[in-house]
């Protein structure tokens, strides 16, 4: 489909600009990967250990890409961390920067569990980091860890929840998949090798992206129960960036009350007829 690679080369120009005014210099692990972390607040006094989402960004995108949504996770109460993977833009200093896909979007058949496993090595790293390093370490629950990712970052997200088994990570309890490349875990069937509950969000004007997640027989479908699927009236691929803020008050309010109940236990994804203004679809199918 010609639609798609166009869609993720002009997200990837975006993302460029996203890069520029950068909040501050980026966290770095001792192996060199740069990441931004989000604390909730009194984050350094807390006696009781918090939950921990990691979130993935697009192609060409930034740690930084979705601070509206990174903060509000933040000041719910949850640890967020973000790695720069080698094709971020804001990244160019690091020297691991990559403009190519390492397949061709549009040849979904081409990609495998061997395509951007680098994405999977980032995260895995940075898990493994925050755990070994104050003030994260002592203040983290990873009997609570969720993922978290835009675009190719919500292909990162659903390889880590299984759709790859081979990149499975037991630790994480739920996945939050915005707009997501998905078309390679559909084409290889592999979703229903997840089993965490996931979220999927999309938009109207996602054209490229979120017909294959809504369609019959799409990874909607083909993903376990709990799942759950909200597509926002209008809204196009780039929303879940700070490019575009006509939605984040939405996209926060599903994904708030996704992580609230499966990974603090408290409260149901129950949000369709408060926001049916600005929904267009929602499904849920919870056990």
């Amino acid at each position: 489909m010609r639609l798609l690679p166009l869609i993720l080369l002009l997200a990837t120009v975006a993302a460029a600009f996203l890069a520029r005014p950068a909040r501050t210099e980026p966290q770095r692990t001792d192996s060199g990967l740069t990441f931004e972390v989000w604390m909730p607040p009194g984050f350094a006094q807390h006696r009781e250990r918090v939950p921990l989402i990691v979130f993935s960004h697009g192609f060409g995108g930034c740690a930084q890409q979705s601070k509206f949504l990174t903060e509000a996770l933040a000041a719910d109460g949850y640890l967020v961390v973000a790695p720069n993977h080698a094709d971020a833009r804001c990244n160019r200093a690091g020297g691991r920067t990559a403009f190519r896909p390492e397949e061709p979007f549009r040849d979904d058949a081409a990609w495998s569990d061997a395509t951007y496993r680098v994405r999977h090595d980032d995260i895995e790293a940075l898990i493994a980091f925050v755990l070994a390093h104050e003030p994260y370490a002592s203040r983290i629950d990873v009997t609570r860890m969720g993922v978290m990712g835009h675009s190719l970052g919500g292909y990162t997200a659903l390889g880590m929840a299984g759709a790859w088994p081979s990149w499975k990570d037991a630790r994480v309890k739920a996945v939050l998949a915005l707009s997501p490349y998905a078309k390679p875990f559909i084409d290889r069937d592999t979703l229903h090798a997840m089993s965490v509950p996931v979220m999927y969000q999309g938009g109207t004007l996602d054209l490229g992206i979120t017909p294959f997640v809504a369609r019959a027989g799409g990874a909607y479908d083909r993903s376990n129960a709990p799942k759950y699927f909200v597509e926002f009236r209008r809204a196009g691929h780039l929303a879940w960036t700070d490019l575009n803020p006509m939605f984040h008050q939405e996209i926060n309010a599903y994904a708030l009350a996704f992580f609230d109940k499966y990974l603090k236990r408290e409260g149901a994804v129950v949000l369709s007829d408060n926001l049916g203004r600005r929904v267009a679809d929602f499904r849920a199918e919870a056990r």
